[in-house]
């Protein structure tokens, strides 16, 4: 029993520390995106710069916060325990060049073909909007280069426990997003977007120099050697090259909700709408769902690594309900209150009520996936920590066509109906589909997973939310939240309407006797501290 409590501490106080980061740079990844909103609107140019973005960024978050990292941990980890220091750091810095190398040919190539790539991601687009994306993503795309370096030295550092510094870099991106959105700056570049382009490529940078100190401090000794038939680097390259669809079914799908907002039967400013609806969802997700899947998948692969596949399955099942417990109301929040959220984050400068309208339809699909999105950020890792790649590729590859087929019907039979809502319900859909067919499998090949306790806490959640939402309907409605024009009185009243929907369902979950609540409050603040000594790399 104190093993479990140990490792349950241990997942909510790495999740905490990488929660509390990551919130602070959400805030300014909030405040980034209000920049660019507020400086370029829904226009035809915001568009351009967001198709421009889209493809090192999905790129990114495929190597960040996907398979790189998801095929090195438990790669890295077998050598932490099995081999020596020396092999270990050996490994770890072939890989490191070999990858890098592989990176800077990918960038040029990218680079030289940006033309094509653009066509690509907007084949049903408008010319001028691509012109433009050519020419910023041009710009920008050496970013992916320093940022696929920081991701592979966050896994290092997440292997030591080290959770901190990694999820603190990319406040550096916002910063050097928002510093050259400021007029002093971007007024010294052709346009206001060439000017933030040049922002990303520069927070890029800074990204991946912030960890190295800590990097050579742990025994990391940047010694140049490539090596591609070195057999650790072939392990992770095994595991990396399917995990491009395993882990990042998500990022994949946005780049097909990409190809389809570009339509050119969608309203100006339907990419920019699909992007800002995105980042909304994102700060849910990066509150705590990807800081726990972060803190898990080092310890499910130490525990794989040891052959605990009881204690495995107890990790997944113990991090699914804590993320149930949040995304699920959150998703219910945002549903009820898109428009309100929209409204008082974005609406200023060239980002006008139209917008705001076109920004919530989209916000109100993707919200219904939510829980999905974050559910897959847990269950895929499950498989990458036992070293199998294989399901979550070909059930990903499954829910890819479901993803295409279902936005080539919205696109032409439920256009008038969805709008540019479609590309955002298609890949709700396909993420549901996704998440349940890999659970039935995880299921099958592992045994009992707790599946009617995880139910049964789903079913109080679900209780609790219905009852937040229908507070979240009343306030608004009896508010007149529409007819408020002071935006001082308007975020008051937002505030407060949040601040009852979160009392509400706080108090309903402790009422209901949530373990949730319990384990994230109790737990976390157990006196027996003590014991946490107990749970270093040895599992």
């Amino acid at each position: 029993m104190t093993y479990i409590l140990t490792h349950k501490r241990q997942i909510l106080k790495s999740a905490s520390i990488i929660s509390i980061i990551t919130v602070v740079s959400r805030i300014l990844g909030y405040v980034r995106d209000q920049r660019l909103t507020l400086l370029l609107g829904t226009t035809g140019i915001a568009d351009s710069f967001v198709l421009a973005y889209r493809i090192p960024n999905v790129l990114r978050r495929l190597v960040g916060e996907g398979s790189m990292t998801a095929s090195f941990i438990p790669v890295f980890t077998d050598y932490m325990r099995n081999r020596s220091r020396e092999e270990t750091w050996k490994f770890a810095n072939r890989l490191f060049w070999t990858f890098s190398v592989a990176l800077a040919c990918l960038t040029v190539l990218c680079v030289i073909f940006s033309p094509l790539a653009v066509r690509l991601f907007s084949m049903f687009g408008k010319n001028q909007v691509q012109v433009e994306a050519i020419y910023l993503n041009r710009l920008m795309f050496p970013y992916i280069l320093f940022i696929g370096m920081a991701a592979l030295a966050m896994a290092i550092l997440n292997c030591f426990h080290i959770f901190g510094l990694p999820a603190a870099t990319p406040i550096l991106l916002n910063v050097s997003f928002i510093v050259f959105s400021v007029g002093l700056v971007w007024k010294h570049f052709s346009s206001p977007a060439a000017a933030l382009a040049v922002g990303v490529l520069v927070g890029g940078i800074f990204q991946f120099f912030l960890q190295v100190p800590q990097l050579v401090r742990r025994g990391m000794s940047f010694d140049f050697a490539v090596s591609f038939t070195d057999p650790g680097v072939r392990r992770v390259a095994r595991l990396m090259l399917p995990g491009f669809l395993g882990m990042g079914i998500a990022q994949i799908n946005l780049l097909v909700d990409t190809i389809f907002a570009n339509a050119k039967i969608m309203p100006e400013g339907s990419l920019v709408s699909l992007y800002v609806a995105d980042r909304v969802t994102e700060l849910v997700l990066g509150g705590y769902a990807i800081a726990i899947a972060t803190a898990i998948l080092p310890m499910m692969a130490h525990q794989a690594s040891a052959g605990d596949y009881e204690g495995l399955k107890k990790t997944f099942g113990f991090s699914l309900r804590i993320v149930s417990f949040i995304t699920i109301p959150a998703a219910v929040g945002l549903v009820i209150l898109r428009e309100p959220i929209v409204q008082v984050l974005f609406q200023h400068g060239l980002f006008v009520a139209e917008s705001t309208r076109l920004t919530a339809r989209a916000l109100l699909y993707y919200s219904m996936g939510l829980p999905a999105f974050a559910t897959v950020k847990l269950i895929v890792p499950a498989f990458y920590s036992t070293q199998d790649t294989r399901t979550p590729v070909r059930v990903a590859v499954v829910s890819l066509l479901v993803n295409v087929l279902l936005n080539v019907v919205f696109l032409f039979y439920f256009f008038p109906k969805l709008r540019n809502g479609g590309p955002a319900l298609a890949s709700a859909l396909a993420s549901y589909f996704n998440v349940l067919v890999l659970f039935v499998v995880f299921r099958l090949r592992f045994g009992r997973l707790g599946t009617w306790e995880i139910l049964t806490s789903v079913g109080k959640i679900a209780i609790c939310s219905a009852v937040m939402g229908a507070v979240c309907w009343t306030s608004l409605r009896y508010s007149h939240f529409d007819l408020i024009e002071h935006f001082l009185t308007r975020l008051v009243v937002f505030v407060a309407m949040i601040g009852g929907a979160t009392l509400t369902y706080l108090g309903l979950a402790w009422i209901l006797r949530c373990h949730e609540i319990h384990e994230v409050y109790g737990i976390a603040f157990r006196a027996d501290g003590s014991e946490s000594g107990k749970m270093g790399l040895s599992g």
